[in-house]
């Protein structure tokens, strides 16, 4: 059995709805920033219009991010969660690293002195 896709037109609306959100609009502020009315703007949320490419640009300009950033398919929660988690293991191994660098350095420095 196939797996079912999202159509693109709910990516854009989640991905609008979110970056919305994250910005701290309302509805209402977005869409005079876009020059779009309240409604327009509630039925793309809602996945029931998808924008001509100009409002797209707008829309974008307003929230201050890439076009593409609109169209992005959200990864599952479980691949988030694995990617943060390589994302803290690599830092925690930087760390460590430098730990030991300075480490090695202090030591070096000290056998320098005695000598």
């Amino acid at each position: 059995m196939r797996k079912k896709t999202a159509k693109i037109q709910d990516i854009f609306a989640q991905n609008l709805r979110e970056n919305r959100r994250k910005c701290g609009f309302t509805q209402v502020q977005l869409a005079e920033k876009a020059e779009i009315s309240t409604n327009y703007l509630a039925m793309v949320e809602l996945g029931r219009y998808i924008p001509r490419v100009e409002v797209i640009e707008r829309l974008a300009n307003a929230l201050n991010i890439e076009i593409y950033e609109l169209f992005i398919v959200p990864l599952s929660p479980a691949m988030e969660l694995k990617k943060l988690n390589e994302s803290i293991i690599a830092d925690l191994e930087d760390i460590v690293m430098k730990s030991v660098d300075k480490a090695f350095e202090k030591e070096r420095k000290k056998q320098k002195k005695c000598k």
